[in-house]
């Protein structure tokens, strides 16, 4: 699922091709797509772009009439940018947005059709699309600390908490506990205060370096991010289980839940210690490892 460091390239390279262009045409090509019906979305034609968001992990195209097309690409949607402005959209396409200077494609792997676009009216209505994430790179550590104590919850699923911090996934979750040297199953309420200003730096680093990555791989490009996921080759942990650790050299560990799976460094993060996987630690029993040296 694309995440902060994403989305905000997203909207640096939308901002710098529709800066107010005028949208001639919307094409929903999927009847699932479009999740509201009023206003209607021939509404938003004809309708100069005035600003372009991040709400999150959404993309919001700010329209004349204080009209606001938000995008939530889920997990494997993609924007892609054509510069013929009609386009033939593929079979992955599920809407395409035609401006005077190119048309803006709304594409989704797979057969699963988990990505919406909403239409809304007026900044209330798209403030009310807010999960009510504080911005982990403009709060202090104070306020960070504050919602990470709000609720007793493991530090991987606190920060995916879209509630409690904005733009943060399974992808950048994995990197910052890594980076903040922290066990994913530590308990939020559990942490002293050093450990807590070290998640904090490291969320902020984590987020501010990989949206400058990203944003140089989009200039190198053309100015559009063409290669827009989850995994990427200089990552310390994320999608790397079993290569070894960029710090200590030990296999890097997961856990496996549901479609998702968590990635760590038993000897960086929890001292060693492999933490129990669903799947395999009941199949094993006992013969599950206990620790990293018995891996070895």
């Amino acid at each position: 699922m694309p995440e902060l460091p994403d989305v905000a390239v997203y909207t640096e390279s939308l901002a710098a091709r529709l800066a107010g262009a005028r949208l001639n045409r919307v094409r929903v090509l999927n009847p699932f797509l479009l999740r509201t019906a009023v206003p209607p979305i021939d509404s938003a034609q004809a309708k100069r772009v005035l600003g372009i968001e991040r709400l999150g992990k959404r993309v919001v195209i700010g329209l004349e009439g204080e009209l606001f097309l938000v995008i939530h690409l889920m997990i494997a949607g993609r924007l892609r940018w054509w510069l013929a402005p009609d386009a033939k959209a593929g079979k992955a396409a599920l809407a395409a947005f035609e401006f005077d200077s190119g048309t803006l494609l709304l594409t989704e792997a797979g057969s699963k059709r988990r990505a919406s676009l909403h239409l809304v009216a007026g900044r209330a209505g798209l403030e009310a699309m807010d999960p009510g994430g504080i911005d982990v790179l403009s709060c202090d550590v104070a306020a960070f600390a504050q919602r990470l104590e709000s609720e007793n919850h493991t530090l991987k699923r606190a920060l995916t908490n879209p509630r409690l911090f904005s733009g943060i996934g399974n992808a950048y979750s994995d990197e910052i506990l890594h980076r903040a040297r922290l066990s994913p199953v530590a308990l939020t309420r559990s942490l002293d205060a050093d450990a807590t200003r070290r998640l904090f730096d490291a969320t902020r680093t984590v987020l501010a370096e990989w949206t400058e990555r990203l944003r140089g791989e989009a200039a190198a490009h053309g100015g559009w991010p063409d290669k827009v996921t989850a995994f990427h080759p200089g990552m310390a942990v994320h999608g790397r289980y079993g290569q070894p650790c960029p710090v200590c050299g030990a296999p890097v560990q997961r856990i496996v839940h549901a479609d998702n799976e968590t990635n760590y460094c038993a000897r960086c993060q929890t001292g060693g210690k492999l933490l129990a996987d669903r799947a395999l630690s009941r199949l094993l029993k006992a013969s599950w490892p206990r620790h990293i040296d018995d891996l070895e």
